[in-house]
């Protein structure tokens, strides 16, 4: 077990378990499988032993940001992973929201935090126990308030339910193998949660790369008739579409400086996104293909 300790035993952080990508970005359908709904906010691991602790999952810890959270009804002696979400009106995580909250001393907005597993419990190590054996417990740990809630498992069929979910417009699903050897796998990325996004598909611009870390920088047509940039597309740039953006830099490229290179918008990719930001930004990108 790989187990991160830091300021004595009691005040015990645990690298999460992490997800891979479904086939395709599909949903399958298996009775050795529950969905969940993929929440958009901030990955977190909630220890309460001698007292409350909240980390992020890269062990950074975070509970001074979130003081309602210290009216906790989860017992001594127990671990949470969890996703820390601000609803909108309407009752859906936003993401953007969660993350103004969590950068901001100012911002009171209040945080939800929304338990989908149990990793101790009672002081008792229970990772080596299968998912729907965490389950029971995470539903005996504690009753639900305003800022602790537990996110339902749907046992019938994932394809269904992805439908469901993105005709909601959130963000999408995990399938979660409930064999007997399902059990929790510290630090790992393991095939047994396998999350399956409801991205949004875009034309763009290419209107230019960044030189180092090569990216491509995208753009859109403005109700002026103007291009407006709306995000650096990082992810899915493979070294063949480098060589294809060298090969038509030259007579392109109209403007320089240290760390990027301007064109003018000739070329339009097919891209995905998690969502647009509400300043109209693509968040998360990954390119797909040119389009010609």
């Amino acid at each position: 077990m790989q187990y991160h300790l830091s300021q004595g035993d009691n005040n015990m952080f645990i690298s999460p378990m992490m997800l891979y990508n479904a086939k395709n970005n599909q949903p399958f359908y298996s009775k050795n499988h529950i969905a969940e709904l993929k929440l958009d906010g901030l990955r977190c691991i909630l220890s309460h032993m001698d007292k409350l602790y909240v980390y992020t999952r890269h062990n950074n810890l975070i509970t001074h940001k979130f003081p309602e959270l210290l009216r906790c009804p989860v017992p001594e002696g127990t671990i949470l992973d969890g996703e820390l979400v601000v609803l909108d009106d309407q009752g859906k995580p936003d993401y953007e929201a969660m993350s103004a909250r969590f950068l901001s001393k100012k911002n009171k907005m209040p945080v939800v935090f929304c338990a989908f597993d149990i990793l101790r419990y009672k002081g008792i190590d229970v990772t080596g126990l299968s998912l729907l054996q965490r389950k029971e417990l995470l539903d005996q740990a504690f009753i639900e308030n305003e800022n602790y809630k537990k996110i339902d498992m749907f046992e019938g069929s994932a394809i269904d339910y992805y439908e469901q979910v993105r005709g909601r417009g959130l963000e999408g699903i995990i399938i979660k193998s409930t064999k007997e050897n399902s059990t929790y796998e510290i630090n790992k990325r393991s095939i047994r949660w396998q999350k399956v996004i409801n991205w949004t598909y875009a034309d763009v611009y290419i209107s230019g790369y960044r030189k180092n870390n090569f990216a491509l920088l995208a753009s859109i047509d403005g109700a002026d008739g103007s291009k407006l940039p709306v995000g650096i597309i990082e992810s899915g740039v493979s070294p063949l579409h480098m060589k294809a953006i060298e090969g038509v830099k030259r007579r392109l490229v109209f403007k320089e400086d240290k760390n990027f290179a301007y064109m003018e918008p000739r070329i339009m990719a097919r891209i995905k996104t998690r969502s647009w930001t509400q300043s109209g930004r693509l968040r998360s990108p990954e390119f797909i293909e040119f389009v010609i």
